[in-house]
């Protein structure tokens, strides 16, 4: 984003924001009470995993999915400490963590300069510090959960145990200030100024806007809107003389997630995003993921999804070969809960692409990718 962009990208965040603050200020007391009920609070989650990929990757790692990120292992997906205080007017969150799922999606983390890069940064989950401005209008700053998607980083949380293309190729944390404002009991909008798209350290001179409006229709029915506009042309110690991917990036999605009965869940999701070019048109992609999760017992529930992704210009997915990432997918899944605060989670997940770029042992690339992953989960 441009410097004039980013200033009339601000200058409407304020223009919006104030408004609220006034009518707030005005049927509010002059002086504010102290915080007298701070609540601080500990947990933890550890997500551990087995999984085999039918392709044989050689050295283990899988293609283009955070979880399961290795085959035929045993090893921990996603492991963190947190600490969260919540009081009238501020709120904050830290938390730490570590897993394989962490080192697939922090590897890409901007190593510009010496103090940047991912082996600090993919240690910190959230570290985030909230105040509340007006009635219903809070200001956090940090690095926070991202506002893009309807799949969330931690896997208890989703109705499936791997995440969906769409969520996996877009941002699950950010770097930035963010603006919330709960308007109506049902209507929530978020404006967020942030480093950039997935960043921690930043990778270039300009920074990143986007908003996401949430519309309750039922309590447990929530339709979704979110965007994100940004420049993500990477500083280069040397002048740019070939064309690449890099440019200004708008991107657009539109989800809607909750209970059509008692016993189902939907998730639906369509996103698709456009950007510029060095020296090129304009390169673009879409994607799209539909979940159905079924609670056939009290402690079981079958989850089927099905899944479309097509990057023709590789803007978000690089496959290493000439050929671009054009694939459908499918997953059932099987949830177990044996105990409270226990999940075991059980999934089978296929792929078929237009071009043969996922790996296979040692025979090259194919069209095709299958696994099997099974999970226990503890929170505490």
């Amino acid at each position: 984003m441009t410097e004039a962009m980013f200033r009339f990208t601000l200058a409407g965040i304020i223009g919006l924001a104030i408004p609220a603050i006034l009518r707030a200020q005005s049927a509010a007391p002059s002086a504010a009470p102290p915080d007298t009920t701070p609540k601080i609070t500990f947990g933890g989650f550890v997500d551990t995993y087995y999984a085999y990929d039918f392709n044989k990757p050689p050295l283990f790692d899988r293609a283009f999915t955070t979880q399961p990120a290795r085959s035929n292992e045993f090893n921990a997906n996603l492991a963190f400490l947190e600490a969260k205080l919540d009081a009238p007017r501020i709120r904050g969150r830290f938390a730490l963590q570590a897993g394989t799922s962490v080192q697939a999606n922090y590897f890409n983390e901007p190593r510009v300069g010496v103090i940047s890069g991912p082996s600090l940064s993919q240690l910190i989950q959230e570290a985030v510090v909230g105040v509340k401005l007006a009635n219903n209008l809070w200001v956090d700053g940090g690095i926070f959960f991202s506002h893009i998607g309807e799949e969330y980083w931690i896997s208890r949380d989703n109705p499936t145990y791997t995440r969906s293309i769409v969520a996996d190729f877009t941002p699950y944390y950010q770097s930035g200030v963010k603006l919330t404002w709960q308007a109506t009991p049902k209507l929530t909008a978020q404006l967020d100024v942030v480093n950039g798209w997935q960043i921690i350290s930043e990778n270039n001179t300009g920074k990143s806007a986007g908003i996401r409006i949430d519309y309750a229709s039922k309590p447990n029915l929530v339709f979704s809107y979110y965007n994100f506009l940004g420049d993500e042309v990477p500083v280069t110690p040397v002048p740019i003389t070939v064309p690449t991917v890099g440019g200004l990036r708008f991107f657009n999605g539109v989800g809607v997630k909750g209970n059509l009965t008692e016993k189902w869940l939907l998730l639906a999701e369509f996103d698709y995003g456009i950007q510029g070019r060095t020296g090129l048109t304009t390169a673009n992609w879409y994607g799209g993921t539909l979940i159905g999760r079924y609670q056939a017992t009290s402690a079981v529930a079958i989850i089927g999804r099905v899944e479309r992704f097509d990057d023709p210009d590789q803007v978000l997915i690089l496959t290493g070969l000439p050929d671009p990432f054009n694939v459908n997918g499918a997953s059932l899944g099987v949830d177990v809960t044996p105990a409270s605060r226990v999940l075991w989670r059980s999934e089978v997940r296929g792929f078929h692409g237009k071009h043969a770029v996922f790996p296979k042992d040692f025979s090259g690339p194919s069209k095709d990718d299958a696994f099997v992953v099974t999970s226990f989960a503890l929170t505490f």
